[in-house]
């Protein structure tokens, strides 16, 4: 990990947010949606700083979008096996296994935390033009209306307005959680297929010649940084922000009652 500051292009409109940056290890589904739901939670209460967050998933894990229903798992036969965690954002369900998941959190002082569809394009752009730059052209979705299928159970089997492509492929997609004072924004970057989802290839399945993925998150948070108008820090869970994980672990998203709560 990195340890000095990174900065941002003056040419970029957002005024300069301090920012948070945590590059967490491999994690259960149920500790890494509790630990968002903490950093949404003090962003909330702090009104200060954002915070930027990138994990991945100790075993595949398939998390439902927080209006699905919990029976229709039985429409993926592949991911059957797979552990279970609901989301508190929307969508389709993901097959969490290898990717990288991406999470930021943003207090309302941030212009755009009150500009929903932006902020869905100047992430995903982000990556885009990271990826351009390592010579794979990636696109942004623009259709209209979801296309695909609109009902698939998956979200990668979905296309929006927003998605990034790949070869027709969608390799990215992110979903919102909205509070009054503080909005979550957490997505997945599908690196390659997993036998709990082979219908679904990843940018390592679809492009050659790419650095390790891990060599893919310096670029691309700092081009969020240019694009968002951040100081990024490096930085780790306070024990405040860590206390309220364990609650919402313990409380919510390692029970039952919220996982198959539809």
């Amino acid at each position: 990990m990195w340890t000095t500051a990174i900065g941002i292009r003056q040419r970029r409109r957002c005024p300069v947010m301090l920012c948070r940056l945590l590059i967490d290890p491999p994690a259960a589904g149920s500790w890494n949606m509790a630990v968002d739901e903490a950093l949404l939670e003090a962003a909330e209460a702090q009104n200060a700083s954002g915070t930027l967050r990138f994990y991945q998933w100790s075993e595949p894990t398939l998390s439902l979008g927080y209006f699905q229903r919990h029976d229709d798992r039985r429409l993926h036969p592949a991911s059957l096996d797979c552990s279970l965690v609901r989301r508190a954002s929307g969508g389709g369900a993901i097959v969490h296994d290898r990717e990288w998941t991406y999470s930021l959190v943003l207090p309302k002082t941030h212009p755009l935390s009150r500009r929903p569809n932006l902020l869905y394009d100047r992430v995903h752009q982000a990556l885009v033009d990271v990826l351009r730059a390592l010579g794979v052209e990636a696109k942004i979705c623009d259709v209209p209306r979801t296309t695909g299928r609109a009902d698939a159970f998956l979200c990668f089997a979905r296309r929006v307005s927003g998605d990034v492509l790949l070869a027709g492929n969608k390799i990215l997609g992110s979903a919102q959680r909205r509070r009054r004072a503080a909005v979550l924004q957490h997505g997945s970057l599908l690196l390659s297929s997993s036998q709990a989802a082979p219908e679904l290839p990843g940018l390592f399945d679809l492009a050659a010649g790419l650095p390790d993925p891990a060599a893919l998150i310096r670029p691309w948070s700092d081009e969020l940084a240019q694009r968002l108008g951040f100081m990024l820090m490096p930085s780790e869970l306070t024990a405040a922000e860590r206390s309220a994980a364990e609650q919402n672990f313990a409380g919510k998203f390692a029970h039952d009652g919220w996982n198959c709560r539809r």
